[in-house]
């Protein structure tokens, strides 16, 4: 199961963490993010625990959303020992997600 964190705990998992992180970037106001959120949770449940899913609502963390430019939601991001390794925009399905992810941390 994806985890909802703040900024301050976002930034205290990419940190802390060995396991590539993947975040998905959403606002409760987003069609398309609603949309997937079950799809990232299906993904959630497969990818884990080779990597942490992580949800980040951009309403509730301007401020991390422009430090990693994020333009349009819903936006995906791997990130592995801290650094940006790939992202995507738009809204994905299980399959798809889980795939981006999987080629992403090869």
């Amino acid at each position: 199961m994806p985890l909802e964190v703040s900024a301050s705990v976002f930034s205290r998992h990419l940190e802390k963490n060995e396991l590539p992180i993947v975040v998905d970037f959403w606002a409760s106001w987003c069609g398309p993010c609603q949309m997937m959120a079950p799809a990232f949770s299906a993904a959630a449940a497969e990818l884990e625990p080779d990597c942490r899913l992580l949800k980040l609502n951009t309403e509730n963390a301007q401020q991390v959303s422009a430090q990693w430019g994020i333009r349009s939601i819903p936006t995906m991001i791997v990130f592995k020992s801290g650094k940006e390794i790939a992202r995507t925009s738009g809204a994905l399905d299980k399959n798809q997600i889980v795939n981006w992810v999987r080629q992403s941390i090869r």
